[in-house]
């Protein structure tokens, strides 16, 4: 079977597409399984990031490679933290010390003005240096403290005016459906099950 390498660590993540991605003909490997280290992420965008890793990890890996980058955008905040959601509250620093962090910029900021985005941009790169770029969106309102235990990240105090819960409330697979993750992915399924044709027709 063919090796798929997702560029990330983040066994959160390893488990969510293990799922969204199920039914393709591709072995999921981690950064960890290859042995190629991390990609710095210092671009300016969600798109720049996911870019870079892709086309960097394929290269080094020689395997079809896929690398996202999500970052959560606050409306009363500007936009942040935006690329910089994983550092926030500096580097290293856990998903309780960014939470903690971000809800004390929010401070007594009231529900109604609340509101933000999750996105997600997913990059699927070919060790040729082929890249196609898929991407989603959730939007939601940012809670005065965390709820839930599922998840990871900022999932504790997002919340789903639709379901009623934060996105750390939900089942793997109902925040699958909805997430801004899943619906990235649901693209690069296409994306990825084309490639698959692709190699197969060309006895690869």
């Amino acid at each position: 079977m063919t090796k798929l390498l997702l560029a990330t660590n983040n066994q959160g993540k390893l488990r969510e597409y293990q799922m969204l991605l199920q039914g393709l003909p591709y072995e999921l490997v981690t950064l960890a399984e290859v042995a190629i280290g991390q990609v710095s992420e210092d671009g300016k965008s969600l798109e720049e990031n996911a870019e870079l890793k892709a086309r960097i990890c394929a290269e080094r890996s020689q395997l079809l490679t896929l690398a996202d980058d999500s970052g959560l955008e606050v409306d009363a905040l500007g936009g942040e933290p935006g690329p910089l959601s994983a550092r926030y509250a500096g580097e290293g620093a856990s998903d309780n010390e960014r939470i903690a962090y971000l809800l004390s910029r929010l401070g007594d900021v009231p529900w109604s003005e609340r509101s933000a985005r999750f996105r997600c941009v997913i990059a699927v790169a070919t060790p040729a240096g082929e890249v196609e770029l898929c991407s989603g969106e959730c939007p939601g309102y940012i809670t005065f403290e965390p709820r839930g235990e599922q998840g990871f990240g900022y999932d504790p105090i997002f919340y789903l005016p639709e379901l009623g819960r934060t996105m750390a409330e939900l089942p793997l697979a109902t925040k699958n459906r909805i997430s801004h993750r899943g619906r990235a992915a649901r693209q690069a399924y296409q994306v990825l099950d084309r490639l698959g044709d692709r190699r197969y027709k060309n006895g690869l």
